[in-house]
């Protein structure tokens, strides 16, 4: 089984546990609401470009309430569950694990991080290196808001750039955590922040993702 299956899985495992109304880190949405939107990104392509566009975005959350409230909870758990249509290239194991991986995961943990007592995972080693690898393509796009330079560390020692700026402040954590940062989850990532206090500040406040 693929990360993106095996994330998805966990995921909708999450959501029966949890209900439809427990809280997510996305801003304003509760699980129904993100379990929503994962039905609209896979299977309404007319409102998939108001996910990134904002004049767009209005049809996009009328669409995603709509699917909210026509469905019952264990179908819109079974909606995510199955994946993509088998018109979707996403139904291509290829591209499923190139787009999905990193939407389920990081969905997984806003379920998870949402709620008391939650504790970072321990993910495959395998998972962890392929974060760390996709960071370094996407670092410098998820960090063109940021007002300070990044550098991203693994406990390793490892480094990667994500903005050439001075000052800059250097992020250390796991991939995972060093992901999740990056996607605008820094009050949730466990990542250590070294750099003058302004400019850790400005960084841990910036609008940080897609």
């Amino acid at each position: 089984m693929t990360h993106a299956r095996t994330e998805r899985t966990a995921l909708c495992d999450l959501f029966e546990q949890v209900g439809p109304d427990a809280p997510t880190l996305c801003a304003g949405w509760t699980t129904a609401d993100l379990a929503a939107h994962l039905v609209v990104r896979e299977r309404r392509l007319d409102a998939l470009p108001g996910i990134g566009f904002a004049p767009l975005a209005p049809y996009t959350a009328k669409v995603q309430r709509r699917v909210r409230d026509r469905h019952t909870w264990p179908e819109l758990i079974d909606l995510v569950r199955q994946g993509p249509p088998a018109w979707s290239p996403y139904r291509v194991p290829a591209i499923d694990a190139l787009v999905n991986t990193f939407e389920m995961f990081i969905h997984h943990e806003d379920v998870r991080r949402a709620r008391d007592g939650w504790e970072p995972r321990e993910l495959p080693g395998s998972l962890q290196d392929l974060i760390w690898r996709r960071l370094r393509t996407l670092a410098p796009f998820m960090f063109r808001r940021s007002p300070v330079g990044v550098v991203l560390r693994r406990p390793d020692g490892e480094r990667i750039g994500g903005k050439k700026a001075d000052p800059y402040v250097v992020v250390t954590g796991e991939p995972q955590e060093l992901l999740l940062f990056a996607f605008g989850r820094q009050a949730h990532a466990r990542v250590g922040c070294s750099g003058d206090e302004k400019s850790v500040a400005l960084l841990r406040s910036a609008p940080l993702g897609v």
